[in-house]
């Protein structure tokens, strides 16, 4: 792509490296991670939230959230989780793309990397893998998460609406956390989507899905990131009593979050997961279901068509 270039540069004082095109800028710390720092268009504000105080720090001995996109396995567990990741990262370079490969965590044995490709003019590809360096299998799954600033609303799609008495089966289930409160005025029900309406957030509120169609977005001052990962299959077990798909929210951020199937993860295996994204100008709040029906979801509908079918 003639308009794609990776450069090195500074990044709240980390270096670092990124990658842009006419469509989106990405940007990765070099010195810690492996994990995205910034996401927005070429002349847009970073989509990504960033924890004050965490941003150009490096060797720390405790975990940092930092912010950003960033990979984790699941279940969530306070040792295995929270592992540092303030170290310097390798980059595996690509003809369309970089690739970063994290360190060792020695408590763990897991090796994360998390690669970024650019397909076509309007889509990336994200690529995350775990690999066991133990000596004993691991049940583990791969976990991204994208942590994005507050002041928009997220949407989760449901699928189109079946009839009674046709439609005998239920086709998902939510999962609440035991601090989720479905009162709480973020939790915006429509009949084809939930909106996470994040500038009434006050309280930490995190909720799973068993089965959605794959996509999750997140629309903030006109901009809309849009990620997808290819829906479950029915023969698949995931953790968190099945989630595929986790959002999470608070008085600063929201997350998307979604889940590649459980495993046991033998000595020297790999398991990957990807996802793409893409970044949607222009469009309406998603807040309310008119607008969500003639903005948001015709716009997703049509780039899911061009995606490759993977997987």
């Amino acid at each position: 792509m003639s308009d794609l270039t990776i450069t090195e540069t500074t990044f709240e004082g980390w270096k670092s490296l990124q990658l842009q095109t006419g469509r989106f800028v990405v940007t990765a710390p070099l010195e810690v991670g492996p994990r995205f720092m910034e996401f927005r268009r070429p002349d847009g504000k970073n989509l990504f939230y960033q924890f004050p105080g965490q941003q150009g720090g490096k060797n720390e001995e405790d975990h940092q959230l930092r912010g950003g996109h960033r990979l984790w396995h699941s279940p969530e567990h306070e040792v295995r989780t929270y592992q540092p990741d303030n170290t310097a990262v390798s980059v595996d370079h690509g003809a369309r793309g970089f690739r970063l490969q994290g360190p060792l965590e020695e408590k763990t044995g897991m090796e994360k990397s998390l690669g970024v490709e650019v397909l076509g003019n309007d889509t990336l590809k994200i690529e995350h893998s775990l690999t066991n360096h133990g000596m004993w299998p691991v049940p583990c799954a791969a976990w991204p998460l994208t942590m994005l600033r507050r002041g928009g609303v997220g949407v989760v799609p449901f699928f189109p609406k079946g009839e009674h008495p046709r439609d005998l089966l239920p086709n998902m289930a939510m999962v609440p956390w035991t601090y989720t409160d479905l009162s709480a005025p973020c939790w915006k029900f429509r009949s084809s989507y939930l909106a996470i309406d994040t500038a009434v957030a006050e309280t930490p509120q995190k909720l799973g899905f068993t089965n959605y169609p794959g996509w999750s977005a997140y629309w903030l001052n006109g901009d809309t990131f849009v990620k997808y990962a290819v829906p479950p299959k029915a023969n698949e077990t995931y953790p968190d009593l099945g989630c595929c798909f986790e959002t999470f929210c608070n008085d600063s951020l929201i997350e998307l979050e979604t889940l590649s199937p459980l495993v046991s993860l033998g000595p020297q295996e790999t398991i990957r997961h990807d996802e793409y994204w893409t970044l949607i100008p222009g469009l309406p709040s998603p807040l309310e279901e008119k607008d969500y029906l003639e903005g948001l979801f015709p716009a997703v509908s049509q780039w899911l068509k061009n995606l490759p079918q993977n997987d």
